[in-house]
C-alpha cells in the first residue's frame, strides 16, 4: 500500500449508529443521504485534488457509509489498520457532532502520535470548545481551506505552526494558539479543477472504491455536484452561508464567484466518468448577467449528455428559462419558496418575490422542455403557523391543478432537522426572528443526537411553534401532500399507503417513546429498536422523487481510468 500523507474521514452522525436505539424520523428525506447522513462534503475531494497537486498523497475514506453499508464492517478496527501521520476529520454540517468526535477518540487510540485536524462549517463556528477535546490537535477555519491546508502540511515538516493562516492549534504545553483567520480568497480558481478525477485515482490507487463512496445507492444514481461560488448574496435565515451569517465564523465578507469557464470544466469533467445528473450548486445569475450567458454559451457549444439541475433563488424571468433551455436541453430546475405565503416568506429568504412570477416560471419550464421543476416548502418558519403549514399544502393543491399533475413538477415539504444551522442568523440572534434555542453548545448537540426520537434532537422551537407541534405538523404534512400526489396521480396508491403507514407507525412509536422518557423508564426504549429498525428502513417516497433517470450506462469506468493519462484538456474559449 502506498504511503499516504493525509487520511480525510467522514463519520456518521452518531458512532455506533446501529448499536443506538433511535426513531430518525423524516430528517433526511429531502437530501439524498439516509439519517446517517453519510454523505460527505465536496470540501474533502478539494483539499484532497490540491494537497495531491502539491506532491502529498490523501485518501478519503467514508466511514459512515463503510458502515452503513455492511453490518459486520469493525470502524475501530479498520481505523486501527490505517497508517497516517495527520488525520483530518469533518465536522461540516452539526448532525456529525457526536461521529466526529468518537472517530478522533478511536484515532487518538490507536495512533498516538498522529496529528487530528478537523474543519468545515460547523468546526469553525465552534472551534473555540471543539480544540479543547483532547482527540483535537487543530482546527482549520474558513470556507476556502485547500491553500491553508497545504501550508498547513508543509508546516508539519518545517516544525513551525505560527504562520499557518487559519489555524487553531494546541502547543507543546497545550496552551491554545489562534492564527490570524486571514485566508479568505476572492477568486477561487485554483481549486477544485478535477477533484472527481482524483477521487478515481484513489481508488485505483488504494483499491477501495467504497470508501469514497458519496452516500448509499449513488453506484446506481451517481449525482454530482459543481459549486458555482463560496458564499451568497441572500440572508436566508436558516442558513450558515447567508451573506450576513458567514463573516461571523468563515471571514467572508462577499462571495467568490468562479468563472464560467472554470464551472463549465468541472461539468465537462464529470461527464467524462458519469452520466448522472449534474447540480450546479448556487444560481448561476448571481454572478452577474455576463457569467451566466458565457456559461450558458459554452454549453450550447460544447453540450454534455447529463441532465443538468439548476438553482433558481428568485423566480427566472421566461426569457432566461428559454436561454436555459437551449444551453441545456432537458435540465432540472428547482426552486425554496420555502412557504407560499409571501410575508413568511420574506422574512425567512432575507428577499421578496410573487407567486404568480414563480409560477410563470415554472409554467415556462415546462412549456419548453424541462425534465422536471422541483419546488420545495419548509416548517418551522418565522411567523409560521400550524394552519399557515397546512394551507401551504393547499397551495400545494392549486399548483397541481394549474399545471394539470405534470408528472415533472415535483412538491416537496420538509423542515430544518435534525438542528438549525450553527452560524446562521437564526441560531445567533434567535430572539430576532421569534426562535428559542434549545441547545447552544457543541457538547449539547452532541449528546442531542443519541436521543432517541428526532423530536428530543431538534434544537429549537419558535413563537409559533413548539417542539412538539413542529413535530406534529411535520407528520400531517406530509401525510396531506402524500394523499394529494396520489389522488392527481403523481404517486402510485401502492407507494403512498406505504408512506402512510410509515407515518402513523412512527407517530404510534413517538408517542411510545414520550411515554416511556416521562416514566423515568429509560431503560426500556432498547426494546423498541426492531420497531425503530424496521420504520427507518422505509425508503421515503421523497427520496425517490429526487432521483432522476439516468439510463442503464451510469458510470462510464473506462473513460474515468482513461481521462487520468489523457494529459489536461485545453479550456474551451468563452463562447462570445
Amino acid at each position: 500500500m502506498p504511503k499516504t500523507d493525509l487520511i480525510l474521514l467522514h463519520a456518521p452522525h452518531v458512532y455506533d449508529f446501529r448499536k443506538v436505539p433511535q426513531l430518525y424520523g423524516p430528517v433526511s428525506d429531502l437530501v439524498l443521504s439516509t439519517p446517517i447522513f453519510e454523505m460527505y462534503p465536496v470540501g474533502l475531494s478539494s483539499i484532497s485534488e490540491y494537497l495531491e497537486k502539491a506532491g502529498f498523497r490523501v485518501r478519503i475514506v467514508n466511514l459512515a457509509w463503510r458502515m452503513l453499508r455492511d453490518a459486520r464492517f469493525d470502524a475501530e478496527d479498520f481505523i486501527k489498520k490505517l497508517d497516517a501521520p495527520v488525520f483530518g476529520i469533518d465536522l461540516h454540517w452539526m448532525v456529525h457532532a457526536h461521529g466526529s468526535i468518537e472517530i478522533a477518540k478511536l484515532v487518538r487510540k490507536h495512533h498516538p502520535e498522529a496529528k487530528i485536524i478537523f474543519g468545515g462549517f460547523s468546526s469553525s463556528r465552534f472551534y473555540k470548545e471543539l480544540i479543547q477535546y483532547p482527540a483535537v490537535d487543530f482546527v482549520m477555519r474558513g470556507d476556502s481551506t485547500e491553500e491553508p491546508m497545504k501550508q498547513f502540511m508543509q508546516a508539519l515538516k518545517a516544525g513551525d505552526l505560527s504562520t499557518v493562516p487559519n489555524l487553531v492549534w494546541k502547543d507543546a504545553d497545550g496552551q491554545v494558539q489562534e492564527n490570524e483567520f486571514s485566508y479568505v480568497p476572492s477568486d477561487i480558481s485554483h481549486v477544485m479543477g478535477n477533484h472527481y478525477g482524483n477521487v478515481v485515482r484513489q481508488v485505483l490507487r488504494y483499491h477501495d472504491l467504497a470508501s469514497v463512496v458519496p452516500f448509499k445507492g449513488w453506484l446506481k444514481y451517481p449525482v454530482t455536484a459543481v459549486f458555482t461560488c463560496r458564499g451568497c448574496n441572500y440572508n436566508c435565515i436558516f442558513c450558515s452561508g447567508a451573506k450576513n451569517a458567514m463573516p461571523g465564523f468563515a471571514n467572508r465578507k462577499a462571495p467568490a464567484y468562479r468563472t464560467a469557464e472554470d464551472i463549465y470544466n468541472d461539468i465537462k469533467n464529470i461527464s467524462n466518468i458519469s452520466r448522472g445528473p449534474i447540480l450546479l450548486v448556487g444560481d448561476i445569475r448571481e454572478g452577474g448577467h455576463d457569467r451566466a450567458q458565457d456559461l450558458m454559451g459554452l454549453l450550447e457549444a460544447h453540450p454534455v449528455k447529463n441532465t443538468l439541475m439548476f438553482e433558481a433563488f428568485n423566480p427566472m424571468s421566461p426569457e432566461f428559462v428559454r436561454e436555459l433551455a437551449k444551453a441545456a436541453p432537458g435540465f432540472s430546475l428547482d426552486m425554496s419558496p420555502e412557504s407560499h405565503d409571501p410575508e413568511v416568506r420574506k422574512v425567512s429568504l432575507g428577499r421578496s418575490f410573487t407567486n404568480e412570477a414563480m409560477e410563470k416560471m415554472i409554467e415556462t419550464a415546462l412549456e419548453i422542455g424541462a425534465s422536471r421543476v422541483e419546488i420545495f416548502f419548509m416548517i418551522g418558519l418565522h411567523k409560521q403557523t400550524r394552519q399557515s403549514v397546512l394551507d401551504t399544502i393547499d397551495y400545494c393543491e392549486y399548483l397541481l391543478k394549474k399545471f394539470k399533475a405534470d408528472k415533472r413538477l415535483f412538491l416537496f415539504m420538509g423542515h430544518q432537522a435534525p438542528f438549525m444551522a450553527p452560524g446562521s442568523l437564526a441560531f445567533e440572534h434567535p430572539e430576532q426572528y421569534g426562535f428559542k434555542l434549545l441547545y447552544k453548545t457543541l457538547e449539547e448537540h452532541r449528546r442531542a443526537l443519541t436521543l432517541p426520537s428526532w423530536k428530543f434532537s431538534l434544537n429549537y422551537e419558535t413563537e409559533w411553534l413548539s417542539r412538539d407541534a413542529i413535530t406534529d405538523v411535520t407528520y400531517e404534512a406530509i401525510a396531506r401532500l402524500t394523499k394529494l400526489k396520489a389522488k392527481y396521480g403523481q404517486m402510485a396508491q401502492a407507494e403512498a399507503d406505504r408512506q402512510l403507514e410509515r407515518i402513523e407507525s412512527a407517530k404510534k412509536l413517538e408517542a411510545r417513546i414520550e411515554e416511556l422518557i416521562e416514566a423515568g423508564r429509560m431503560d426500556e426504549i432498547a426494546a423498541l429498536q426492531p420497531e425503530m429498525d424496521r420504520i427507518n428502513g422505509f425508503r421515503a417516497a421523497e427520496r425517490l422523487e429526487l432521483e432522476i433517470p439516468v439510463g442503464l450506462v451510469r458510470l462510464r469506468y473506462f473513460s474515468a481510468v482513461k481521462s487520468l493519462f489523457s494529459g489536461r484538456k485545453k479550456k474551451p474559449a468563452a463562447a462570445k
